[in-house]
């Protein structure tokens, strides 16, 4: 019986799938951002719909909007950071920088931005 010791990979190895794996998500994340301001007003009016009974109902509002804005944000971020870093890693650049901004703005995506975003980390932190 003979026993084979796993051999380290670098990170480069892996890179084209990677990159590839980024350019999905990142296309998925700016699909979610076109959604998201195109369904502004539903949202709004669905969660408006919801104060009815609440006394202070305006400042409810506008802490709605500041998560809803600040939702839009990071989702595009995570879309753009995702889309340069997967283009970086297919073309065999050094994108590390890009890779550890894409992985950590979609540590919060479950659960496909959360995995992808730790196996990154993973591979480009020492």
């Amino acid at each position: 019986m003979s026993t084979k010791l796993a051999t380290p990979q670098s990170p480069r190895a892996n890179s084209t799938t990677l990159g590839a794996l980024w350019i999905v998500y990142a296309i998925l994340r700016l699909v979610a951002v076109i959604l998201l301001v195109l369904y502004a007003g539903t949202a709004t009016v669905m969660f408006g719909a919801l104060l009815t009974r609440v006394v202070d109902y305006a400042s409810l509002m506008a802490i709605f909007h500041t998560f809803y804005i600040a939702a839009i944000i990071v989702t595009a971020l995570s879309g753009l950071f995702g889309l340069f870093a997967g283009l970086a890693l297919l073309a065999g650049k050094s994108a590390r920088t890009l890779s550890l901004v894409a992985a950590f703005l979609s540590l919060s995506d479950l659960p496909c931005g959360t995995t992808l975003g730790i196996y990154t980390l993973i591979v480009f932190l020492p």
